[in-house]
């Protein structure tokens, strides 16, 4: 795929390497860290009346403007934490360019294609992370929050889907990304909410079958953003379309299944069998047409 000097989006929101800072800790670098730094000035000011004097005013002051010093001193340490410039590797550092460049991607196809489309944000970390959803990590794989309308991914994955899912290239790791914009674009379209409001009035199983559909819709609009993203650009090369059917095949519910137990429960499928991922994303790629991605009418599966 062709991709380098190409523009990178402005909403990405690089996470890596960050740790989050909770409550007062003793450990190295948070609040307990700064405690010990001030604690020999504390001892000094308690041992004559004029300092425990100047200590008493100073808590009192911050008591009854309701600052808490402690949490201050831990705020301190947590600022310090989230504006670590981190280093990553130079290959980790290109995939991270290369993300940038593919969600730039779908925003001009995008905004080409829907009025009023807004831009979701991509959130690159590592290990775990906080979202509007909730907490999440690494093993979760790629994942789109309509809360707070971000896209998470830790690089990591797009490794594990070389070396263990057997899927290999970059056009298979840009089908991933537009695969979750795809979901930002059901959010916009309301489809994520009618979803929502099913949550808990149906059995598992009928709503494992809505979320099929939902999954396999995500993959057509992965294919309509590569379609015309190719009209655009022409930025696709040889066997770049067969790496993101590859992908597909690779993350199908029964082979998923099958690798893991040697058994395939399609009951329990919440994303669709590999053959109808690769269907669907080559319905959206050969014809580009948004109006043939209804995955939930009847028979459409």
């Amino acid at each position: 795929m062709k991709w380098k000097n190409r523009r990178r989006s402005a909403n990405v929101d690089d996470r890596r390497g960050q740790r989050s800072a909770r409550g007062f800790t003793s450990g190295s670098g948070s609040g307990g860290g700064l405690v010990k730094l001030f604690l020999p000035l504390i001892l000094k000011l308690i041992t004559t009346k004029k300092g425990l004097l100047i200590l008493v005013v100073i808590v009192g002051v911050m008591y009854f403007t309701g600052n808490n010093p402690l949490q201050m001193l831990n705020a301190g340490a947590s600022n310090k934490i989230q504006n670590t410039q981190y280093k990553g590797s130079a290959a980790e550092n290109e995939l991270a360019a290369f993300s940038a460049t593919i969600l730039a991607d779908t925003e001009d196809v995008w905004n080409k294609l829907l009025s009023n489309y807004r831009e979701p944000t991509l959130v690159l970390f590592s290990n775990s992370v906080t979202s509007a959803c909730g907490n999440a990590s690494s093993a979760t794989g790629p994942f789109y929050c309509p809360g707070d309308e971000k896209l998470y991914i830790d690089l990591s994955f797009f490794k594990e889907m070389e070396h263990r899912m057997n899927a290999p290239g970059d056009f298979a790791q840009a089908y991933v990304i537009a695969h979750e914009v795809g979901h930002h674009i059901q959010n916009l379209m309301g489809t994520t909410d009618k979803m929502q409001r099913l949550r808990g009035q149906i059995s598992k199983t009928e709503y494992n079958k809505l979320s099929v559909k939902l999954e396999l819709q995500a993959d057509f609009l992965a294919g309509v953003w590569a379609h015309y993203s190719q009209k655009m650009n022409q930025s696709m090369e040889p066997g770049d379309l067969e790496e993101a059917l590859n992908a597909a095949n690779a993350i199908g519910d029964d082979r998923l299944q099958k690798n893991a137990t040697g058994r395939v429960v399609p009951d329990s499928f919440t994303h669709g069998t590999s053959a109808q991922r690769m269907r669907w994303f080559k319905k959206g790629f050969d014809t580009g047409d948004l109006s043939q991605g209804d995955t939930f009418s009847a028979n459409s599966l």
